[in-house]
């Protein structure tokens, strides 16, 4: 419930941050036709984000008789959580990992590395599926699209702000704020709006990723089982780096494929690995 409502707030104040950039702008014309872009964008990339995430890692579909355990698996969980049986697919990859993708749950699909196979136990790789079943079950491919929209559109926004300040296009005459001081207000917003945007955009990603856990540990049972896995690829996705490493689609594993801390970590799509095995450590 608690993720629930502070995705609702974070999503609200990307929208307000929205508004306020559609009014710097001059006008609700350049917002909207910043938000109509960037949900073209974004919508299309929802609409076929299966076909494209799963050809960028050579994803390669699995059948009941091709792994009759690991198809088996799927099956039963995705029974438990109510939701209709996803497409399976295995990444030839040696570094653990696992995602989940598809427009809703009737177009959805998981896929799992190789690697994160061989590593974990039984109990651990239902732990980790439960998590991803979850994302389907939550939606969070919509929601985080619909972030992505926001931010982007943000953005675009912010782009023409850059433009508008650097070409001398103040708001109006000295009086009403424009002049030197209507550039440098612009120049600000500018730079300042799309970072916002983007942390909260990876607010988002954040939250999801605990909802899912949670979502996940209820559908398996065995909430310790899914923190022990997620203990295991941490270390292990670090020692085995994975092939192919793409920011776009960082957000979509279980456990980051993007190495980097400091500063970079206000960034980051997934929340602390220490805080999220402490949560599940602590369900009972």
């Amino acid at each position: 419930m608690m993720n629930s409502l502070k995705t609702t707030m974070l999503l609200s104040l990307l929208t307000v941050l929205l508004v306020l950039m559609g009014g710097a702008l001059g006008g609700q014309g350049g917002m909207m036709i910043a938000f109509v872009m960037a949900a073209v964008m974004n919508f299309g990339s929802y609409w076929f984000s299966d076909k494209i995430v799963l050809r960028m890692y050579n994803a390669q579909e699995v059948a009941r008789s091709d792994n009759p355990a690991f198809y088996g698996m799927i099956e039963r969980l995705a029974t438990k959580a109510g939701l209709p049986m996803p497409r399976v697919y295995i990444i030839p990859d040696q570094s653990p990992n696992a995602f989940a993708t598809g427009r809703n749950p009737s177009h959805a699909a998981v896929a799992a590395t190789e690697g994160i196979l061989r590593i974990l136990s039984p109990e651990e790789l239902e732990g980790v599926m439960s998590h991803e079943l979850a994302h389907v079950k939550n939606r969070d491919i919509l929601v985080s699209t619909i972030a992505a929209t926001f931010a982007g559109a943000i953005s675009m926004i912010g782009s023409m702000l850059q433009w508008g300040a650097m070409l001398g296009a103040g708001r109006g005459d000295d009086e009403e704020g424009g002049g030197l001081g209507g550039m440098i207000g612009s120049l600000a917003m500018a730079i300042i709006a799309p970072i916002a945007a983007m942390l909260i955009q990876m607010a988002v990603s954040r939250s999801r990723e605990y909802m899912a856990d949670a979502t996940g540990a209820e559908i398996c049972g065995k909430p310790r089982a899914l923190a022990a896995a997620l203990g295991k690829l941490q270390s292990a996705s670090q020692m085995i780096p994975m092939e192919e490493q793409r920011p776009a689609t960082a957000h979509l594993f279980i456990v980051n494929p993007l190495t980097g801390g400091g500063l970079m970590s206000l960034f980051s799509t997934h929340p602390p690995m220490e805080e999220r095995i402490a949560r599940l450590r602590s369900m009972r």
